[in-house]
C-alpha cells in the first residue's frame, strides 16, 4: 500500500476513509487499473481539491466523484473502455462560472447524447453565487457542483474541448476539436449581466449540440 504523508490539508484525519473509498473504486475499475493506480489517483485528487476547499467535511465525497471521473477518463483515453457518445470538456480559469453554466446547459440540451465535463486552470473555492442564482432561475440546481482542476486525463478523453478565457493552459492533442468561446467573465458582475452571459452560452450550446454527430438516446444524462 502506498504511503501518504499528512499535507496539512486534513489528509491525516481522512486517511482511513480515503482508503475505504480507494478500495471501492478499485473494485469498480478491477481489470482496468491496479489498486495502486486507483489509490494514487484518489489521493492526488484529494490533495488537488483540498487546496481550495472551504469546508473539509465535503472533501471525501467530492474526491470520490472527482477521482472516479478522472479514472473513467483515463480508461477511455487508453482504449480500455469504449464510449458511445461524444465527450465535451468546458474549461475556464476558475471553473466557477462560464464553464459550469455551459456544462449544465449542455447536459440539458444533449438529453443524454453527450458526456459533459468542466474544469478550471486555477479553480476557485466555490461556484459564483450569481451564477448559481441565474441557473436556478432556469430550474437548474448547481448547489452541489464544485470547481475542479484541469487534468490531462480529462483532456485526453474529450472529443471536443471548449475554452473560455483560460489562455494556453489547456494542452493540445491531435484528433480533437478545439473551440474558444470569447465570453465575459461573470465574476463580480450584476445579475442582469450574468443572465446575459448565461443566455449567450445557451445559444452557443444549442449550436454545439446541432454540430455533433447524432447518437442514440441514453437512459440518463451525464454531467461531471
Amino acid at each position: 500500500m502506498t504511503e501518504h504523508r499528512d499535507t496539512g490539508l486534513g489528509l491525516q484525519d481522512n486517511t482511513e476513509l480515503l482508503h475505504r473509498i480507494s478500495e471501492r473504486l478499485a473494485e469498480r475499475f478491477a481489470g482496468i487499473f491496479a489498486a495502486e493506480t486507483v489509490e494514487r489517483y484518489l489521493f492526488e485528487s484529494y490533495t488537488a481539491l483540498a487546496r481550495t476547499a472551504k469546508i473539509n467535511a465535503y472533501l471525501p465525497t467530492t474526491t470520490e466523484h472527482f477521482a472516479n471521473d478522472r479514472l473513467a477518463a483515463l480508461a477511455k483515453s487508453k482504449g480500455a473502455v469504449g464510449s458511445e457518445v461524444p465527450e465535451v470538456l468546458f474549461v475556464c480559469v476558475q471553473n466557477a462560472g462560464r464553464s459550469q453554466m455551459a456544462a449544465a446547459l449542455l447536459t440539458v440540451e444533449a438529453k443524454g447524447r453527450i458526456h459533459v465535463r468542466s474544469a478550471g486552470s486555477l479553480p476557485a473555492a466555490e461556484l459564483d453565487p450569481s451564477v448559481v442564482a441565474v441557473m436556478a432561475e432556469m430550474g437548474l440546481d448547481l448547489t452541489r457542483n464544485y470547481p475542479k482542476p484541469l487534468t490531462d486525463d480529462v483532456v485526453r478523453a474529450s472529443d471536443v474541448v471548449i475554452t473560455m478565457g483560460c489562455g494556453d493552459s489547456c494542452p493540445i492533442y491531435p484528433g480533437k476539436r478545439y473551440e474558444d468561446w470569447d465570453l465575459p467573465d461573470p465574476a463580480d458582475q450584476p445579475l442582469e449581466i450574468v443572465r446575459d452571459i448565461r443566455d449567450q452560452i445557451h445559444e452557443r450550446v444549442k449550436n454545439l449540440v446541432a454540430s455533433l454527430p447524432a447518437v442514440p438516446l441514453t437512459k440518463e444524462t451525464t454531467h461531471s
